[in-house]
């Protein structure tokens, strides 16, 4: 399993723990992964995605799950939630 946002593409990042006496060493900033459970309404499927808390409150700003999915840039969602997004526009159009 990756650790990566499925709604909001955040990764691991990599940095240096510094002690107090300016020793650096390697180490990685998880994103705070959930998994969490989605409702379309517009499709009527129900999904479990691996989401970041950022990814959660940015669907709850946006009002619902379809909203977020139709305001959101592919270029950040995973495979599966971009064929999602096509069925989702080509329906509600």
């Amino acid at each position: 399993m990756s650790k990566k946002c499925e709604l909001t593409g955040k990764i691991p990042l990599k940095g240096h723990k510094v002690s107090h006496a300016n020793n650096k060493s390697k180490r990685r900033f998880l994103p705070n992964l959930k998994k969490v459970k989605f409702k379309s309404l517009i499709l009527n499927k129900s999904l479990k995605l691996t989401v970041s808390n950022a990814g959660m409150r940015t669907v709850d700003k946006k009002g619902s799950f379809d909203q977020f999915l139709r305001s959101a840039k592919s270029r950040d969602l995973s495979i599966r939630l971009k064929k999602l997004k096509k069925l989702l526009v080509a329906k509600s159009a």
